[in-house]
Formats: C-alpha cells, sequence, structure tokens
C-alpha cells in the first residue's frame, strides 16, 4: 500500500508472495521477509489484502488477468535488461554469454500471461563491466533497480529507478512507452547441456564467456578418456606463456591438454587458440598439478610413442530428454517381459 503524501514514507504496507521452497532461508527474499516479520505467501496463495500496486522480480510465473486487476495500478515487473532485448527468464546469463558491452534494467507493467512484453516506465542502461561474471554483474544491476547506487569505476553513474517509479507512479504509468519490436531477443533458461564445452566449434572467447556466464552455477564439462571432467577455474592464456611452449603456428587439433609447469595450469586448445584450466573435477576437486601428475603423466608413460594431439579433451556429449525417455520405455519393456 502507498502513502498518497509524498513526505512521509513511501510504503504503508508490505506483504511478499514467493515461489516454492523447501525452506525460507534457500531464498533471500523469504528469507529476509521472515526476518523483518513481514507476511509471506506462498505460490498460488496471494493473501487475501487489498493494494495499491505489486512488484516483482525473478518471479517467473505467469501472472493472469484476474491477479493484476486486484492492484488499482497494476503490477510492476524490474527487469535486469534493457528490454526489448532478452526477454525471458536468464537475461544476465544471455548478457554475458553472448558478449553484450551495454546492460541495464527495466522498470515495466506486467502483461497477463505474457513475459517481458509490456509497456516501459524507465529503463536505465550501464556498460557491462568487462570480463564480469553473471554472478558479479547480478549484484551490480540488483542495486541499480532497487535503490541509488554510485558506481566509482563508472563516472558519476546515479540512479533511482523502482523507488523513483513508485514515487511518481500515476505520471510513470501515463508516460509508459510501448516496447519496439525492433532488436527483441529471447534469454531462455540454460539446460545442462549448454556447459558441454564444442572443442571443434567454440572459439577460446566463446568458451571463457561461457564460462563467465554460467560457471557459478552449472560447471563446464567435457569428457577425457572416457570420464566426465567438470572445469573449475578457467583463464585467458598469455602470448608469453604460448611463446614459452614455443605453440604459435603449430597445427593442434582441438581438446589437446598440455600441463605448463612454470603457471602450474592446464592448457587446452579449441577452434582458434588456447584457453588456461587451473582446477577439475575428476571425482573428486583436483589442480592442475594433481590432474597431470595423476592422470596425464602416466598416460605419456604408458603411450611414450604418442602424439600430444592423442591426449586430448572430446565434447562431452549429453542424452536429450527424448533419448531418456526411449531409455525409460527400453527399461520398463524389460522389465515387464
Amino acid at each position: 500500500m502507498l502513502r498518497e503524501n509524498k513526505e512521509e514514507a513511501l510504503i504503508e504496507k508490505l506483504e511478499v508472495v514467493t515461489v516454492p521452497s523447501p525452506s525460507s532461508k534457500a531464498l533471500p527474499v523469504p528469507h529476509y521477509a521472515v526476518q523483518s516479520q513481514l507476511p509471506v505467501y506462498e505460490w498460488p496463495d496471494v493473501g487475501s489484502g487489498e493494494y495499491d500496486v505489486g512488484v516483482v522480480a525473478s518471479f517467473g510465473r505467469l501472472l493472469s488477468e484476474a491477479l493484476i486487476l486486484k492492484f488499482p495500478y497494476g503490477i510492476l515487473n524490474v527487469h535486469p535488461s534493457c528490454l526489448p532485448r532478452w526477454r525471458g527468464p536468464a537475461p544476465i546469463i544471455h548478457t554475458v554469454l553472448h558478449g553484450d558491452t551495454v546492460t541495464g534494467v527495466t522498470i515495466m507493467q506486467i502483461r497477463p500471461k505474457r513475459f517481458d512484453v509490456g509497456p516501459i516506465l524507465k529503463q536505465e542502461t550501464l556498460p557491462v563491466p568487462p570480463k564480469s561474471t553473471a554472478k558479479e554483474l547480478e549484484a551490480v544491476l540488483s542495486r541499480l533497480g532497487a535503490t541509488m547506487v554510485q558506481f566509482s569505476d563508472i563516472p558519476q553513474l546515479s540512479v533511482y529507478l523502482l523507488i523513483s517509479v513508485l514515487k511518481n507512479l500515476p505520471e510513470s504509468l501515463n508516460n509508459g512507452r510501448q516496447q519496439p519490436t525492433e532488436g527483441a531477443t529471447y534469454a531462455p533458461k540454460i539446460s545442462s547441456g549448454t556447459s558441454c564445452i564444442k572443442w571443434e566449434e567454440q572459439t577460446s572467447e566463446q568458451i571463457l564467456r561461457l564460462y563467465r556466464a554460467i560457471g557459478n552455477t552449472i560447471p563446464l564439462q567435457t569428457l577425457w578418456m572416457g570420464y566426465t571432467v567438470k572445469l573449475l577455474d578457467l583463464i585467458e592464456v598469455s602470448c608469453s606463456i604460448l611463446a614459452d611452449l614455443k605453440l604459435t603456428g603449430q597445427t593442434v587439433i582441438p581438446g589437446s591438454v598440455i600441463y605448463h609447469k612454470q603457471s602450474q595450469m592446464l592448457l587446452v586448445y579449441c577452434k582458434n587458440g588456447w584457453i588456461g584450466v587451473r582446477s577439475v573435477m575428476l571425482k573428486k576437486i583436483l589442480t592442475a598439478t594433481d590432474f597431470y601428475n595423476g592422470y596425464l603423466h602416466s598416460w605419456y608413460q604408458k603411450n611414450s610413442q604418442a602424439q600430444p594431439s592423442q591426449c586430448r579433451f572430446q565434447t562431452l556429449r549429453l542424452p536429450t530428454k527424448k533419448q531418456q525417455g526411449k531409455k525409460i520405455v527400453a527399461v520398463q519393456q524389460s522389465l515387464s517381459s
């Protein structure tokens, strides 16, 4: 409930609706609400109180027209992208994944049964910090979306989005602008298959962007001698390291793995260059040195005449949902027979 007197506190009454979770501590919003002694409801229960406006952020549920009409001023969405670019559930991940140099936050009106297509009430842009991860960018945008923040590395960027919209809500709604049709892109959820590196197809820049986009939540995966390996710490490889190994100008098969002793990291060749790997998970977490001592070195000892290109990572092919369904059917049929 909003206060009409702008001299008083903006919010008179506040309640929280959250998506189902095993524990209120698992998600920050309900955890904060419980700590602050705010009423908390679990979707689809939205309580029975009367309110002026609803606000959602990363809610991930389609809202009905009947629900929206319960709020005299409708429902607003705080979306972490410059709509219409990156509509959908994973805008920050796709911003990093596609190497966008500019991003932002959009305050928009919710439309029934559709995601991220309503009128834009306020939008602010900012440059994407170089080499930032999705997690780091999310922290920047969440502050940008909720309150005023000053960035020391971005010249005097002070913004006041959601609060400024709520303070002048009728005017903001009247001045809302429709989203343009040009430039609309979709940001779907990331599947586990996205984490499988395609050494022959992806460049070093694409792999590093993929790592920065999803590495915090879904480790990148590959295949080594029939074992699934998760790559935990990826970095760029400097020209001095490549010169040290005399690798420039040589023909190398994508996926080839070399251990660089001085930097204590694995060098892996992809479509157009090398990436560095400092740690992996193979049964347990291993440093690059551990992986070399336990696996690479012993492999070279057993295959002393082999070329380095034979010792390489290969693309991991995860079964699709359709293939998994066929396996389940096959098991059921064998059990019934």
